[in-house]
């Protein structure tokens, strides 16, 4: 079973309202066939949509381990949501025996190797998400890397 970002496969669940649909994937799924669980782990963990940006300027491990915090422009620490998004989105991985997710690159909950640290600028690093599905022995990979 794969997990997809659901703002990959078209899903108005983006930040800003929109989705970040991407043919590469849909061409992905649909050779590959087999279930996939869409989510979106920002909207799992109770914010609205759409939301301000937010950014992870210690890197989504340092949000697990509560020494980081996920900042978002005009709310401040919403760190909280962002745990409690990666945690939904690890029980339903564990209910479906997700074993890979391709999720969003750049994003502070699905970035896999690229995040937001400050406003406007991406560099190295994991969201929160993609660090918890990581550290549960679950695959994660960017559209980038199909």
């Amino acid at each position: 079973m794969l997990m997809v970002s659901a703002c990959l496969l078209g899903v108005n669940c983006k930040y800003d309202g929109g989705n970040n649909r991407s043919e590469k994937v849909l061409r992905f799924l649909e050779e590959e066939g087999g279930g996939i669980i869409p989510v979106c782990p920002e909207q799992l963990g109770g914010l609205p949509t759409p939301r301000n940006p937010a950014v992870l300027p210690q890197g989504g491990e340092s949000v697990l381990s509560g020494e980081g915090k996920v900042v978002m422009r005009g709310w401040g620490d919403v760190s909280s949501k962002f745990l409690r998004g990666a945690e939904e989105t690890l029980k339903i991985a564990e209910i479906f025996g997700v074993d890979k997710a391709i999720l969003k690159s750049g994003s502070p909950s699905c970035g896999s190797e690229m995040i937001r640290r400050e406003f406007g600028e991406r560099s190295c690093g994991m969201g929160v998400t993609a660090a918890l599905l990581r550290k549960n022995g679950i695959e994660v990979i960017s559209e980038k890397d199909l």
